[in-house]
Formats: structure tokens, sequence, C-alpha cells
């Protein structure tokens, strides 16, 4: 590296001040951008297909209208024979996991009836129709088809499309193969805001949806941002992070590629490794250096490591949770002695990763766990994508004749406890001394 990643101390009396300008990361904050992406919505929502006939022209250099913006069922089943029977049988692989371990978090309807008669309960169903945006152009993504779609397929949700912009026009087989074998019913050769545009309020050719996930660039996660509430989203992600908190258990090659690994997605990745021991500080800096020379996105990395990357030195653990808490990191790695024991101190992460051979890159693909997972501190207070994200749930009230009585009466006197008399006497009449 001909720079140097940043070396933080819990000893300096300005560590406080470093940490937070590390994490607070105004990457690709571009003037207007809201402006702009509102203008592709209100496009689309005006002039339907032909707006996105003109827009991925533009943008993705082919002719929608000529050439068609849906990819027919024949083409994608096409795909999953074409690709090598290695890639074919990890993304089955892959999606068997994913599944399996998915499963376990549906959700099922309940109730419970009270003495007096009264039934409440709570019904569990699936979201009716879902759009998934797929990121395309530089690099493509079917782990995301993967992680995307079959969650929302274990949940029940009954059509599932997909929007996946299209440099040139052509799709790349692994991900119509990912489609095939998720299950997703439509797949449309459309990206940017103008995909999310159409999946919220639909065109002549793609149907209006309920719910969008997926990742994107900063103008995909503008547009999702602006079409919540018309539709649900599953988050605003930033840029890909990870946490590697190591001690000398470990091989430092191992710590320095993981770095690495978060690193090489793009400049604004964000990689961190949290020590107590300045002997591993210092001998993942040095495999770092020996190893970004046999990089093939050395470029890539070494800025992502220089300008959002960090080492940081702790004194005590106890120091070690409170930073992993603040972080509170999209990909967690936790490579000490204690591992199993620092894992369950640690609140904050979306994704933890326990012991030594337990690689991030793993769960990119297909350890069975989702990959889309809450960023930029936002561990604090979400989670992992998954089934619930494609299920509702409806409360269930049938109040008997007997708990009206009992019921209604507190209702009444909270009601005109809050002035609405409505409510009282909407209550009160079902009272029968009221009669």
């Amino acid at each position: 590296m001909t720079a140097q990643t940043k070396i933080l101390s819990t000893k300096s009396s300005s560590f406080d001040t470093q940490l937070r300008q590390l994490l607070h990361r105004d990457a690709e904050q571009v003037a207007g951008i809201e402006k702009t992406v509102n203008s592709v919505i209100q496009e689309v929502v005006t002039y339907g297909d032909q707006a996105l006939f003109q827009l991925t022209k533009k943008f993705d250099g082919f002719d929608a209208e000529a050439r068609g913006i849906e990819v027919p069922q024949w083409r994608i089943e096409q795909a999953l024979n074409d690709i090598p029977a290695k890639q074919r049988e990890a993304l089955e692989y892959a999606a068997d996991r994913v599944r399996q371990y998915h499963q376990k978090q549906l959700q099922e309807s309940w109730s419970y009836t009270e003495a007096d008669g009264t039934k409440l309960g709570q019904k569990v169903t699936a979201i009716r129709r879902v759009g998934l945006y797929v990121p395309g152009g530089k690099a493509t993504y079917p782990s995301s088809v993967i992680m995307n779609a079959i969650p929302a397929k274990v949940a029940g949700v009954k059509e599932l499309v997909m929007t996946s912009p299209t440099p040139n026009g052509e799709f790349n087989d692994m991900v119509l193969a990912a489609a095939h074998i998720a299950g997703v019913d439509r797949v449309f050769r459309i990206g940017g805001a103008q995909a999310v545009a159409a999946l919220a309020y639909g065109t002549e050719t793609i149907p209006a949806v309920d719910k969008i996930t997926g990742p994107g660039n900063i103008y995909v996660a503008t547009a999702k941002k602006q079409v919540f509430g018309r539709v649900g989203i599953d988050m605003i992600a930033g840029p890909s992070e990870v946490l590697v908190i190591a001690d000398d258990s470990v091989d430092p090659e191992w710590v320095a590629m993981d770095l690495f690994a978060q690193a090489e997605h793009d400049e604004i990745a964000q990689s961190i490794l949290l020590t107590t021991d300045e002997k591993v500080a210092g001998n993942v800096v040095a495999a770092m250096q020996r190893l970004l020379p046999t990089m093939e996105r050395a470029d890539i990395i070494r800025q992502s490591m220089v300008n959002n990357g960090a080492v940081i030195v702790a004194e005590t653990r106890e120091q070690v949770i409170e930073i992993a808490d603040i972080i509170a990191a999209e990909h967690l790695e936790i490579f000490t002695k204690d591992a199993e024991k620092l894992a369950q101190e640690i609140t904050n992460a979306g994704a933890m990763f326990i012991g030594q051979y337990s690689a991030e890159s793993l769960g990119d693909y297909c350890a069975g766990p989702n990959h889309v997972l809450p960023t930029s501190g936002t561990a604090r207070f979400t989670s992992p994508l998954g089934v619930y994200d494609f299920q509702k749930r409806t409360s269930m009230i049938q109040i008997s004749e007997l708990g009206a009585q009992t019921i209604g009466a507190r209702a009444s006197v909270l009601a005109r406890g809050e002035s609405l008399t409505a409510h009282a006497r909407s209550a009160e009449y079902r009272l029968k001394d009221d009669k």
C-alpha cells in the first residue's frame, strides 16, 4: 500500500472523535440526487412504459420498446441449462441451504378464547406481490436473487417480480438461472430509479407490487426511500462493511483477506480490525501489504482501506465489546479464543461469524442465513431480511356479548377521558344496562 490504513487507539484522548469520523461516511452524496430521482419517478408515473423505453435507451443502451422489457420464460429456463454444471450445482446447493434456514422463520396464526367467550388472535398472511431489484452493470449478483426470492417464496408470496438493469439488453445467465431456481415468476430488464418507480406504481407492462426488496446504487436507494409509503421496502442499505475482532489465535493473512473481501466491493466499503493486541494489529497490517499486490481488484481495495478502513487497538476486552456495539457492523467476524462467549456479550451486528473458519464470504453465498443485512449502524434497531419481511400480521378481535359488558365499560371511561364521545357511546350502546 502506498498509503496506510488508519490506526486508532483507545489510549488516545481523541479516540471518540476519531471513531465518530470513521463511522460517519458521506460517500456518494451527489448534489440534487433526490430531485433527479423524483423527476424519474414522475416520468414513469405519467408516461408508464414510454418513460421506461426512453430511460432504458439512455442509461442501458438498448431499445427496450423493440426488443421487449420482459424476459421470456423460455429464456430463463434456457439459462439454467446453459450455465456450467458446477455453477448450477452451486446455485442449487445455496438455494437449498437458504430455503432450509428460512423455513425455520415461518410465523403461524394464533388465537385464544377468554372465559367470557371473547376470542382474540393474530392472522399471519403472505404479502401478495413483491418486487425484487437485482443490481447489474459493473457486476452481477445471482446470490442476491437467491437471498431475496427464497424467503419470499417460503413466506408464501404468490407473485415475485424481478427487475435488473441489462447493459445492451443482455442478461447474465447465472442471474436468470438463479431466478428460475428461486421461483421468480416474472423478470424485467429494467434498472435504476425507473425500475423502482415501475414496481411501486405499475406501468402497462410491469405490475405494481406491494413491497420492494433488494440492493442497488444510490439512485435505487433514494428511489426506494421516495416510494416508501406507496409500497413497503426492506431497508435503505448503505455501503457494505465488516468488523473483524481478532487475537493471536488466527492467522493474520486470514484476517487480511477477510478485510479485503469486503473492501473489494467498492471504494466506499468499510473494513475494520479491532484487537487488544498491538502485535496482532501490526501483523495484519503487514499481511495486507504483502497480499495487496496479488489482488485482482487491488486499486479498489487500496482506496477502500485507505479512505474508510481502520485498525483499532483497544486496551481491554470490555472496550472491544463497547466499540463493537457502537459500530453495529453489518458483518461481524469474531476470531478469538473465546469467540462464542464474546458473541453472546455483543448486542449489535447484522450477522455474526463466530470462529476463524466462519468467513463472511461463506455467508454471502451459501451458509444459509440471509446476506441482506442492516448497514451504517442500523443493526442497533433492525434485523436481516427474512421470511417475516414477506408476511404481515392482522389482529383478530371477536368480542362476546358478555365480554362487551366488561371491556365496553372500561372503553367508555377511557374514551370520555379523551373527549371522544362517539367512541364512548359506540361502546355504551352494547352495554345491557344502557338499553
